[in-house]
């Protein structure tokens, strides 16, 4: 019984998972998917994407911890983390995941403040008079 484990990421979120072959058990902080996310019926998709592609949905248990960000961030980091699990679980997986993008890292983030600025680029209001 082999214990596979990745990280995935997605803005400041990061998700830890652990993927070993069993019974289909989804175990995200210690608590189930639909306690973790409530009713967000299009996030839990999201998470599920890689299972369901690869059709593992019923054969591996997965238990992750996620930190930072906000639950979509963490969501899609956890997409990355279980799609990275599963390539290195199986080979194979990794024809199906790649072509959908799954196994890239987001590498969106927020654009650092500049000086003179209130944001990155939103500027002091102008006053002519």
């Amino acid at each position: 019984m082999k214990k596979i484990y990745a990280t995935g990421k997605r803005k400041t979120a990061i998700a830890k998972v652990w993927l070993t072959p069993g019974s289909g058990k989804l175990s995200i902080n210690e608590t189930n998917l639909n306690d973790w996310l409530g009713g967000h019926e299009a996030i839990k998709m999201k998470v599920m994407q890689p299972l369901l592609l690869t059709k593992q949905e019923k054969s591996v248990d997965i238990i992750a911890h996620t930190l930072g960000g906000g639950y979509s961030a963490q969501a899609e980091a956890l997409r990355h983390g279980i799609s990275k699990a599963l390539s290195a679980y199986d080979l194979a997986f990794r024809a199906i995941l790649k072509p959908e993008g799954l196994l890239t890292r987001d590498s969106r983030t927020v654009e650092r403040k500049k000086y003179g600025k209130k944001k990155a680029r939103r500027s002091p209001q102008f006053s002519k008079r």
